[in-house]
C-alpha cells in the first residue's frame, strides 16, 4: 500500500546534473537568491551592508531585479507596497543591526495591514550568537528579539544547509492568511563561506488555507437570513482576500447596507445603492450601524479607525470574520469565524436561504450620506474636497494611490472614491510618516504599466527625499503630490484644539520643485485651481515627477468628542 505521504518528487534529469556538478565560486548568498528564484521572487528590495555582502554578491550571479533605495525603512515601504499589490511575498535584505533597526517602522505597517514582506538580514559571525558581548560591529544581544513582536515570525539560520528550508518556512509564513512580514537572520561567515550544498532548483510551497467551520457558517448563515435591518462593515481582509465580488453578491442578496473601513477601500463600489462609503468618523454612520439588528463584519478587528475611537457601541448580533486570530473578538462580543473573508464569504453565499429583504435600504443609505454631506457643507471646506475631487479627477481609475499620514489623507479615508479595489493604500495600519513615496515606488516595480500616485504632506515628505534619487535611477513611474503646510498639519490642529496653540509643529522646508529637479525629476508648483490639470499631467508623463501645492488644509470637525 502507497500512503500519500509515501510519495516523493523525483528530481528531473536537470536537476539532478545540477546538484551534481554545481558551478564554482557559490556561497551562502547564492543560496539565499537560488532559493528565492526558486520560490517565485522576481524582484527583491533592500539596502547593502558589510555582512550582507555574500547576498548582495550573489545577485550579480541570479536573474533577480534588484531596487535598491536609500535608508532601509524605505526599502521596507517599497517592499509593503509590492507585496500589497501583487500579493506576493516581497524580499527585503538588509546589513546586521543599525540597517536591520531601521526597518522596523515598516515592517510594523506591514504587520498592521497584513503586507507580506520577506526580510532577509545578515548577523553577526556565528561564533558571536548567543548573547555574548564579543565586539563585534552592529553586534546586538539577541537582533531576533527586537522583531518578534513586530513580524509574523522569526527564522535564524546557523548553517549553510538551513537556508533553503528557513526561506521556505519563511515565505510560507509570510503568505498563509493573515498575511504579514516575516524575519531570517543569517551569520555573515555562512553567507560568505564556499558552499558544498547543491544548486537550489526547487521551492514550492503551499500556505493552508483558512476554511470557516461549517457550525459557525450555519449559525451566521441564519442569524442573516432572519436579520431585518442588516449590516457589513467590510474591512481590508476583504481586499486582500480578492472577495470583493463575493461581498457584493452578499449583500444584494440580504439588502444589507455596506461601509468599508479605511483599511478595505474599495472592497465596495463606493456609488452602488448600497453603499455607505466610508464615512467612520462620523456619527450618523456610527448610529446607524450601531441600529443594525444583525451586523456583518469582514476583514476587520474594529479597531480605533474603524469604530470612530471606540465610541462605537452595537446593540444587534455581531458576526465577525476575521483571518487574524488575535482580532477576533478583542473589540467586541461577536460570533466569531476565524477564516479566511472569501472562503468565509464564499460559504455563507452557499448557506444563506432566502433572506428577509428591507426594501428601503437604499432609502435609508440615502438618509444617512445626506446627513454626511450636511454636517460637511456646515463646515465650510470648499477648499479641502475640491483639492480631493481635483486628485480624483487627475488619477486614472486603475491606478493606484499610497497615501501619508496627512491631512488630504485623512479626508481621502472618509471621502475618497478609489473606483477599484486594492487601488488605495496608506499607512493607516501603523501610523507612521514617510510611507507614501517609496510605497508608490515599490508599486512601480510591481507594475510599470501604470503611472502611481504618493501624496504626502511636507512634513511627510522630508522623511523620504533621498528617495527621489531611487526614483530617477530606476526611472519608476511615479508622481508625488506634496502638500506644503510649512508644517506638521494635523499635529498643528490637535495642538491648538487642545492647548490653544501649537509647538514643534512648525518646519523649515526646502524649495521642492528646485530640490526634485536636482535629482534630475521634473517639477512644478501648482495651485488648487491648476491642481487637476497640472497633476495630470504629470502622472501621464514616462518616469517620476514632483508635483507640489502650496496649501492649509483643515479636517472636518470629529464626532467622537462629545
Amino acid at each position: 500500500m502507497t500512503h500519500d505521504h509515501d510519495l516523493v518528487l523525483r528530481p528531473t534529469a536537470a536537476q539532478t546534473e545540477a546538484a551534481l556538478n554545481p558551478p564554482p565560486g557559490r556561497n551562502g548568498g547564492d543560496l539565499v537568491v537560488e532559493t528565492l528564484a526558486g520560490l517565485g521572487a522576481t524582484t527583491v528590495f533592500g539596502l547593502p551592508g558589510q555582512h550582507a555582502l555574500g547576498m548582495f554578491d550573489a545577485l550579480r550571479r541570479s536573474d533577480l531585479r534588484y531596487i535598491g533605495l536609500r535608508v532601509e525603512n524605505n526599502a521596507g515601504f517599497a517592499a509593503d507596497a509590492y507585496g500589497r499589490v501583487t500579493g506576493e511575498a516581497a524580499p527585503l535584505l538588509l546589513s546586521t543591526g543599525p540597517g536591520a533597526l531601521t526597518s522596523l517602522a515598516a515592517l510594523q505597517e506591514a504587520r498592521a495591514a497584513s503586507a507580506p514582506v520577506l526580510a532577509i538580514s545578515s548577523q553577526v559571525p556565528t561564533a558571536g550568537l548567543g548573547g555574548g558581548r564579543h565586539g563585534y560591529l552592529h553586534e546586538l544581544p539577541d537582533q531576533a528579539a527586537s522583531f518578534r513582536g513586530v513580524v509574523k515570525s522569526v527564522h535564524t539560520v546557523r548553517t549553510q544547509s538551513q537556508i533553503p528550508s528557513a526561506i521556505a518556512e519563511a515565505w510560507t509564513s509570510a503568505l498563509t492568511v493573515p498575511h504579514g512580514p516575516v524575519w531570517v537572520e543569517i551569520p555573515q561567515d555562512v553567507l560568505l563561506a564556499e558552499t558544498p550544498v547543491p544548486v537550489v532548483t526547487g521551492g514550492d510551497t503551499f500556505p493552508e488555507e483558512l476554511p470557516p467551520r461549517p457550525e459557525l457558517t450555519a449559525v451566521a448563515a441564519d442569524l442573516l437570513a432572519r436579520a431585518e435591518r442588516p449590516a457589513i462593515i467590510a474591512g481590508g481582509g476583504v481586499v486582500r482576500a480578492d472577495a470583493s465580488t463575493k461581498l457584493r453578491q452578499l449583500a444584494e442578496r440580504l439588502q444589507a447596507p455596506v461601509v468599508t473601513t479605511f483599511g478595505g477601500k474599495g472592497a465596495f463600489p463606493w456609488t452602488h445603492p448600497l453603499s455607505l462609503q466610508s464615512w467612520l468618523e462620523d456619527r450618523h454612520t456610527t448610529d446607524f450601524l450601531e441600529d443594525a439588528d444583525v451586523l456583518l463584519v469582514v476583514g476587520s478587528g474594529l479597531g480605533e479607525l474603524s469604530s470612530n475611537y471606540h465610541t462605537f457601541k452595537p446593540r444587534g448580533r455581531v458576526v465577525q470574520i476575521e483571518a487574524d486570530l488575535g482580532k477576533l473578538e478583542s473589540n467586541h462580543p461577536a460570533l466569531g469565524i476565524h477564516a479566511d473573508a472569501r472562503l468565509a464569504l464564499q460559504a455563507l453565499l452557499e448557506t444563506v436561504e432566502e433572506p428577509r429583504t428591507d426594501p428601503t435600504a437604499p432609502e435609508r443609505v440615502r438618509e444617512v450620506l445626506d446627513k454626511v454631506r450636511a454636517r460637511i457643507a456646515a463646515q465650510e471646506l470648499t477648499l479641502e474636497q475640491d483639492v480631493l475631487a481635483a486628485v480624483r479627477k487627475a488619477l486614472p481609475s486603475r491606478a493606484p494611490s499610497f497615501w501619508d499620514m496627512t491631512i488630504l489623507a485623512y479626508w481621502a479615508w472618509s471621502a475618497f472614491d478609489p473606483e477599484a479595489p486594492n487601488t488605495m493604500h496608506s499607512a493607516q495600519g501603523a501610523g507612521g510618516l514617510g510611507y507614501a513615496f517609496p510605497a508608490a515606488l515599490g508599486a512601480a516595480a510591481a507594475d510599470p504599466t501604470q503611472p502611481v500616485l504618493a501624496v504626502s504632506g511636507d512634513g511627510g515628505a522630508l522623511y523620504s527625499i533621498a528617495e527621489l534619487a531611487t526614483a530617477r535611477q530606476y526611472d519608476l513611474n511615479v508622481t508625488w503630490l506634496i502638500v506644503d503646510d510649512g508644517g506638521y498639519g494635523i499635529l498643528r490642529e490637535y495642538m491648538t484644539d487642545a492647548f490653544g496653540e501649537p509647538t514643534a509643529t512648525e518646519l523649515t522646508r526646502p524649495d521642492y520643485v528646485a530640490l526634485a529637479e536636482s535629482f534630475g525629476v521634473p517639477g512644478v508648483r501648482t495651485s488648487p485651481e491648476s491642481l487637476a490639470a497640472d497633476l495630470a499631467s504629470a502622472l501621464a508623463a514616462p518616469g517620476p515627477s514632483v508635483v507640489v501645492l502650496p496649501a492649509v488644509l483643515r479636517m472636518f470637525a470629529p464626532t467622537h468628542l462629545g
